[in-house]
C-alpha cells in the first residue's frame, strides 16, 4: 500500500511540471531577430512587412 501512495504521490507532483512543458503559448516569449516578428500560426519568426 505505501508503495501504491508513493507512486500516486509523485505522479501527482510532476502533472504540473508536465503541464507546463506542453504548455503552447510559452512560444510567444519567443525571441526573433530585428526586422522580424514571432507568427503563432506558422510557429516561426517571419519578416515584419512595413508599407
Amino acid at each position: 500500500m505505501k508503495i501504491r501512495t508513493a507512486l500516486a504521490g509523485l505522479a501527482l507532483s510532476l502533472l504540473p511540471a508536465l503541464g507546463f512543458a506542453m504548455c503552447p503559448d510559452r512560444h510567444e516569449a519567443q525571441s526573433c531577430a530585428p526586422g522580424t516578428a514571432w507568427d503563432a500560426a506558422q510557429g516561426a519568426c517571419v519578416a515584419q512587412i512595413n508599407s
